[in-house]
């Protein structure tokens, strides 16, 4: 998929864990994901369809997954957030990859966007 058809799609789900050891073994073994690690703090899971990743750099967070979306134009993206009536929970950062910021949507839901470049 080209960077336009990334465009403000569904990119990523991050899982907050206790113990990326634990999740590595549960998921591999019933639904039989791979892994790359980047650390100790990080596995990127890939499902044969979608990526994502267990982290171990936030708290486990009861309610779910963090899904991640991409975007050509982070700057413009957080924009129009904010006037749709969103609320950043975490300004932009950098990480090895690329950056992304996380917001809160009207009904609560935590969600983040990224960038690569």
């Amino acid at each position: 998929m080209d960077q336009q058809q990334r465009h403000h799609r569904i990119d990523n789900i991050e899982f907050n864990v206790a113990d990326i050891a634990r999740s590595k073994a549960f998921y591999g073994e019933v639904f039989g994901w791979r892994f790359v690690d980047y650390g100790p703090g990080y596995t990127e899971f890939q499902d044969g369809r979608l990526a994502g990743g267990f982290t171990t750099g936030e708290p486990v967070r009861p309610g779910g997954p963090l899904v991640i979306l991409y975007s050509e134009d982070l700057d413009e993206t957080q924009r129009k957030l904010l006037q749709a009536g969103a609320t950043i929970s975490r300004a932009t950062f950098s990480f090895p990859g690329g950056k992304r910021f996380h917001f809160i949507d009207p009904d609560g839901y935590e969600l983040a966007v990224w960038c690569d470049r």
